[in-house]
């Protein structure tokens, strides 16, 4: 389905970044490390790699990846693009930033499972930040999947992350253009949460 769907000249979602991203800069500093999830046609990792960050990219769809790189390429900037299931894969690595952007292409039970292996894949002390669409988008029909379950609200996210300090839980709605992917009013989450440091005993 994702290949068929990033089989086209155009970019399904633009070139541009995620508003999200601008909206929390201020976390992006240069020199960090950051793993994208489902990354598509790179307009978020080719950002942030423009920013000065060290990003590994994740990425099923062989259509969407050309394009990434062809995007990466324009922009003079170098990302780490890996075709990989990021359902059935294990990931590699420890990261800064875990990053999910529109990633909802899964229902309740497949989302804990890519939960915790974000989880895993996040330094001590890192971030996890997910930006999506909450149930109310069903309504508004502007992107995103059919099934209401695939949508994320505070109350799940917070429940998925329990032991987490929440930075950032925030459900709102605004006009989105980005690409003929996302275009009208959307009913979206953004969601920020630091993995906590260990425990240190004293003697």
């Amino acid at each position: 389905m994702w290949e068929e769907r990033f089989s086209t000249p155009d970019y399904v979602f633009g070139k541009e970044p995620a508003k999200f991203l601008l909206d929390q800069a201020d976390f992006f500093r240069p020199g960090l490390s950051v793993l994208a999830i489902a990354d598509g046609e790179g307009r978020n990792s080719v950002h942030l790699a423009g920013r000065g960050l060290h990003v590994t990219a994740l990425e099923f769809a062989p259509s969407a990846i050309a394009k990434a790189r062809a995007l990466a390429d324009a922009r003079g900037v170098t990302v780490d693009f890996r075709q990989h299931d990021v359902i059935a894969q294990d990931f590699e690595g420890l990261y800064d930033i875990v990053l999910g952007i529109f990633i909802q292409f899964v229902g309740p039970v497949e989302r804990n499972h890519l939960f915790r292996k974000m989880q895993g894949a996040t330094k001590s002390g890192g971030l996890i930040m997910l930006h999506g669409y909450t149930p109310e988008q069903i309504a508004h029909g502007t992107g995103g999947p059919p099934d209401a379950r695939n949508m994320y609200t505070c109350k799940t996210l917070r429940e998925s992350f329990p032991s987490w300090e929440i930075l950032t839980c925030r459900e709102y709605e605004r006009e989105v253009q980005e690409g003929r992917g996302h275009s009208g009013l959307s009913a979206l989450i953004d969601f920020i949460a630091r993995k906590p440091q260990p425990e240190t005993r004293t003697p």
